[in-house]
Order: structure tokens, then C-alpha cells, then sequence
């Protein structure tokens, strides 16, 4: 095949930031090429530049052999379809289309010709006339197409031409782009950050990620052999596991080692695990290569999709203590107002860590007015010292209600799970029944209530709290002590199945060498 294009150390930048670091990139006679990635990896970037709209800081563009830096847009043999078409809104279906070919003085025979090819080519016969106004946003898209082909170019090139579709019509324009690209027969390079479209009509994608090329390949090389986690996660649903290549097809990852299809990585290297949830099977328990529950189900329409936890997160459990409902009135203002005792971690005090607005969502203070109108508390008191103790704080409004309530300053046992590199701490708490029956999101309210947080030990990054564990009906909650467990995201597996399974099942998860894809670990940025 022969090399149509070539992009040679391509560095361009906007005000200071670099937005392609030396870009690399052959593309061949008559391909169907897709620039892939997440907005700003500065895929629009290099299609702009080849196609004369922006001019590289560094590096050259060859084209059939010849430098093209200094070739105007004009006059390079490249036309552009945009995402929102750029339609001359006053012309028909037929002048639209003829446009480009009238500024080069064409013959009008000719012109009847080749448009009406056009037009045959792209399904729109009959629609001559038709204001383009007047068009859906497919048929707008498709006189976009004609008219950037009518022109017969050696390259196409598309810039998320299918972002302003809805789902149904973006499916169909992706198997009519592919037969246009087909039946015309030149080089097509299509702009996008939708998988399911670069998987679907590409010959080649060229995965991007902040001004450089992850990888370069086929949709099914792409899929089936990311270079990394990056691909992987871009390219389809995935299960990324850390693991530990013990030797060459011999994996560890999930604390059990597993054969697998790969080699040539060092000996105990740190590496990335991939298996496509279309490639793990349900089994029973005992059939497994592993055990897990079931923790959601949400039916995708021909199949269900699983999430199944294999490995229970780090948590740390409380008491919840609900009280009786204590709200002050002030009868000479007409306000209420209520606040709980409440626990304070020191090592929290001690760093500067809590402010005294924070204490008014600690304590879950509040004023209102006689018509339950919100009131701004504006003055908070306390003596809390930085030690452990019983300390008291008052939380008051402009005009003079105030509540007061105990302070526990403490030292709390944090929960650190060296084997999964996370701690894990929260308080214990006061609350009435009438403010649980009142939240709206009770997993979220707990959470503040009990100040509830989890971190990377190695790092001290935030740790998301993705489970909260209760025993009681908020609607129907009584004064008592309550415990409430707060983990961190253990071990899952999303899974593709067809089979129906229900939230709390225990099940076995089964693959084999060929479903195991081990990859080399990105390297950060210095």
C-alpha cells in the first residue's frame, strides 16, 4: 500500500502549552484512519494542521511525497467535513454541492454530472431543491459529504462529524460513512472520542492521550492488545487489575497467580492485568478460578451486566446515636434552632484541618424562622482546645438564638489495611430521628455526620467511600444505638452475561490463559 501521508515530529502549542509533543504518523492510500481520544489529546489539532488551518511550531507534513508546510488549505488536494457542516443555509441541495466546483469555473454539464453522482452516492436523489434548512441532520451531514467529495479529493477528512446525532442516526451514518470511504475509494481520516465509531469503520485507529500517540493499530489489535492501561480503559469495558508478572505466562494479581499467554517481561515486574468482562463466565461457586458476590445487575438489553465483588473492601464501623429531637425557640425572635453533640478527631485539630464553619455540618446545626425559612448562623463560641476532652461550642444567629452542645475531642482508631495500601477512619455521632427521616441521601449524610473518610497510605490521596452498612429504616428509625460500617470499593469484576442473576447470589468466575492480557505499567510523567 502505498504511504499517502506523513506527519514527521509534529509539535504545535497554544499560549505556552504544548498540545502535540512530537508526533509521529504514516498513513497509507485509500485507509480508512481514526484519530481517537478524549478532548484536548490534540487529535482536532493534527487534522487542522493537514489540512492547512494551522500551521506546526516544529516538524513537517508530507503529502504524496511533498512538503505541504507552506501549501495554502486551497490548494491541497484535502477537503474537511465539520461537525456542524458549515451548510450554506441561502443554497439548495444542489447548489450546495455544486459550490466548490463553480468557484473552480467548472462546466455546467459537468457540474450536472458529477453532482448528481453526488447525490446518488450519498442517497439524497431528489432532494436537488430542498433548502438544506429544511434538512435532518443526517441528510445536512450527507450534502456535507457530497459536497466535499464532489471535488475528489485525494483525503477526506472528518472532525466528529457525528457529535450532533442522535444514537439511532449516528449507528446508520457510521455504516454509510464506511461504504462512501469503500466505494470512492480514497483515504478517509475520521476525528472522534466515541469507542463503538473507531472500532466500527476504521481500517486503523490511532489512540491519542495528551499530545502523543498511545498506540497504533487495527480495531481488532487495538481491543484484543492495548500496549496499556490507558488503551485498555478507552477501548471497551475493562477489568484492570495491578498483578506481578512472576515469570514469562505466569501472572499474580487478586493474591493467586494465574497461567497466562504473555512474556517477555522482567522477573517480578509491576504490570497491569486486563480481562474484557465479555470474557469471564458465571459459573457455580466451587467452579471457579475465583468466588464473589453479586453486587448490582443492570439488564443492557441483550445481555445483563454483573458487578461482582471478589475481595471485600477496607471499612471501619461506628455507632450512631440517635437522640431525642431538641430544637430551641426563642420567642422574642420567632426562630428555632437545634444542633448535636458531636466527636472531633485531634490529629484533625492539630493540623488545622477543621475550620469553625465546619463544625456546622459536623454538629448538623441549624435555625429557622416561624414560616421554616433557613436562618444563617453567623456566630459560632466554643473552648475546644487542642487535647483530648469534653469541651462545650455555641452556634448562634444575628438575632441572639443560640444553642449549645458537647464537643468530644478524641483520639480515633483509624483502620489501616497494609495488604491493600489503605486506612480508613470515621467518628462516632449523635443525630435525631426526625434529621435521618428528613436526609434525602442517607449514605451521603452519613457519611458527613460521621466524618467518615479513606486514604492511599502511600501517597495520603483520597480513598472513595463506595459502601455505607446500616440495619434500620430511615423512615422508620427509633432513639437507640445504631452501627454503621463505611468500606472502601473491594475487588469487582464487571461481567457480560446472558444469564440472569440477582443482587446478594455467591457465584464462581471462570477464564483461562487466553482471556488473561498482561501489559507493561505507564509511566508517569517526571
Amino acid at each position: 500500500m502505498r504511504k499517502l501521508i506523513e506527519f514527521r515530529n509534529i509539535v504545535k502549542s497554544f499560549d505556552g502549552q504544548v498540545v502535540l509533543k512530537g508526533v509521529n504518523l504514516n498513513i497509507y492510500e485509500n485507509e480508512f484512519v481514526t484519530l481517537l481520544g478524549p478532548s484536548g489529546c490534540g487529535k482536532t489539532t493534527l487534522l487542522r494542521i493537514l489540512a492547512g488551518f494551522l500551521e506546526q511550531d516544529e516538524g513537517t507534513v508530507i503529502f504524496d511525497g511533498q512538503c505541504i508546510d507552506k501549501v495554502p488549505p486551497y490548494r491541497r488536494e484535502i477537503n474537511t467535513v465539520f461537525q456542524r457542516y458549515a451548510l450554506f443555509p441561502h443554497l439548495n441541495v444542489y447548489e450546495n454541492i455544486a459550490f466548490g466546483l463553480r468557484i473552480k469555473k467548472t462546466g455546467e454539464d459537468i457540474i450536472n454530472q458529477k453532482v448528481s453522482r453526488m447525490l446518488s452516492l450519498v442517497n439524497l436523489e431528489g432532494f436537488e431543491k430542498r433548502r438544506v434548512t429544511k434538512l435532518s441532520g443526517g441528510q445536512q451531514q450527507r450534502v456535507a459529504i457530497a459536497r466535499a467529495l464532489v471535488n475528489e479529493p485525494n483525503v477526506l477528512l472528518l472532525d466528529e462529524p457525528l457529535g450532533a446525532l442522535d444514537l439511532k442516526l449516528r449507528k446508520e451514518m457510521q455504516r454509510e460513512l464506511k461504504r462512501i470511504q469503500q466505494e470512492v475509494g480514497i483515504t478517509f481520516i475520521f476525528v472522534t472520542h466515541d469507542q463503538e465509531e473507531a472500532l466500527t469503520m476504521s481500517d486503523k485507529i490511532v489512540v491519542m492521550n495528551a499530545g502523543e500517540i498511545e498506540q497504533i493499530g487495527t480495531p481488532l489489535e487495538i481491543y484484543n492488545e492495548p500496549v496499556n492501561a490507558y488503551v485498555a480503559r478507552f477501548i471497551g469495558e475493562s477489568n484492570i487489575m495491578d498483578g506481578i508478572m512472576k515469570a514469562d505466562y505466569r501472572v499474580r494479581f487478586d493474591d493467586k497467580d494465574f497461567e497466562c499467554a504473555d512474556f517477555g517481561f522482567k522477573q517480578n515486574e509491576q504490570v497491569d492485568v486486563l480481562i474484557r468482562p465479555e470474557d469471564i463466565r458465571i459459573v457455580k461457586p466451587k467452579e471457579g478460578v475465583m468466588r464473589g458476590e453479586v453486587k448490582s445487575v443492570i439488564f443492557k438489553g441483550v445481555h445483563y451486566e454483573l458487578m461482582v465483588e471478589t475481595r471485600t473492601g477496607t471499612k471501619k464501623t461506628v455507632k450512631m446515636h440517635v437522640v431525642t429531637q431538641h430544637d430551641l425557640s426563642n420567642p422574642q425572635t420567632g426562630e428555632k434552632i437545634s444542633a448535636n453533640d458531636f466527636y472531633v478527631d485531634l490529629e484533625d485539630l492539630e493540623n488545622n484541618q477543621i475550620a469553625d464553619h465546619d463544625f456546622v455540618s459536623i454538629a448538623n446545626a441549624q435555625a429557622w424562622d416561624e414560616e421554616d425559612r433557613d436562618i444563617s448562623l453567623t456566630h459560632i463560641t466554643h473552648n475546644i482546645e487542642k487535647a483530648p476532652g469534653e469541651y462545650s461550642i455555641t452556634f448562634g444567629t444575628d438575632k441572639g438564638t443560640e444553642v449549645t452542645v458537647k464537643v468530644y475531642v478524641i483520639h480515633p482508631e483509624y483502620v489501616e489495611d497494609a495488604r491493600h495500601n489503605i486506612g480508613i477512619s470515621a467518628l462516632d455521632f449523635f443525630i435525631t430521628a426526625d434529621e435521618i427521616r428528613d436526609s434525602m441521601a442517607i449514605s451521603t449524610d452519613l457519611k458527613t455526620w460521621a466524618s467518615a473518610e479513606a486514604w492511599n497510605l502511600q501517597d495520603d490521596s483520597s480513598v472513595e467511600i463506595t459502601d455505607v452498612r446500616f440495619d434500620f429504616d430511615p423512615a422508620e428509625v427509633k432513639e437507640g444505638t445504631y452501627d454503621i460500617t463505611f468500606a472502601t470499593r473491594g475487588r469487582e469484576y464487571k461481567i457480560e452475561t446472558t444469564a440472569h442473576h440477582e443482587v446478594g447470589d455467591k457465584v464462581g468466575l471462570d477464564f483461562g490463559p487466553e482471556d488473561i492480557h498482561v501489559m507493561h505499567k505507564e509511566v508517569a510523567d517526571v
